[in-house]
């Protein structure tokens, strides 16, 4: 976590200027929660699979949070209240160590500033609700940072991003562009085959469990 938190403390935001929102947008604030702990298979990052009924970024895979509420005292009670809204994650075993620069997304029109923590005391986990969380999910670093789950998927619209195969899961997208920063500032990334891009419906289609 050391090593995470001091590259955040000197990240360049220069590169981050590229995902503010266009000058007409009048884009609404949110925060997502990045928490990494210490699980059976080493360390770890919390992430759900948002349900297939939502009206937006139905089915893929994120980090728990959400938008801000007028009563939030910043981006870190922002995250803190949607975890434990979303997962019934237990904020006081948790330890914010960093707050990465806000990332427009266009899709929602929301910026998102991820807040990084640490998961001291782990509590138990679940979907609190089915209606918008499918599942909830501890996913080792490891296996994250492995090159056999790790490619490029090709969005409709032209868009190419990194993406990662977890167990019954497709990260991508916003998701998967904030862990790639986690893990090559942390020092777990490996290297990967950057060429190996797929089309996204296909690398969807097979990261599902058949039915």
């Amino acid at each position: 976590m050391a090593k995470l938190v001091e590259g955040t403390r000197d990240l360049d935001v220069e590169p981050f200027r590229r995902f503010d929102p266009p000058g007409r947008v009048l884009a609404k604030h949110a925060a997502v929660l990045v928490l990494l702990g210490e699980g059976p298979a080493g360390p770890d990052v919390l992430l759900l699979l948002r349900s297939d009924e939502l009206g937006s970024h139905a089915g893929q895979v994120a980090f728990p949070g959400g938008k801000a509420d007028d009563t939030d005292d910043g981006p870190i009670e922002t995250a803190l209240r949607e975890a434990m809204e979303e997962t019934g994650v237990l904020p006081e075993g948790v330890r914010p160590v960093a707050v990465m620069p806000e990332l427009y997304v266009s899709v929602s029109k929301f910026l998102v500033t991820p807040v990084i923590a640490h998961w001291q005391e782990s509590s138990p986990v679940r979907a609190v609700d089915p209606r918008e969380t499918a599942a909830v999910a501890r996913v080792p670093l490891d296996h994250l940072a492995d090159p056999a789950n790790r490619f490029m998927v090709r969005h409709p619209s032209g868009f190419t991003g990194p993406a990662f195969s977890a167990p019954d899961m497709l990260v991508w997208g916003f998701t998967a562009g904030v862990l790639t920063l986690v893990l090559a500032i942390g020092g777990w990334e490996r290297p990967w085959d950057t060429t190996d891009v797929r089309d996204l419906d296909v690398a969807w289609r097979s990261s599902r469990p058949e039915v």
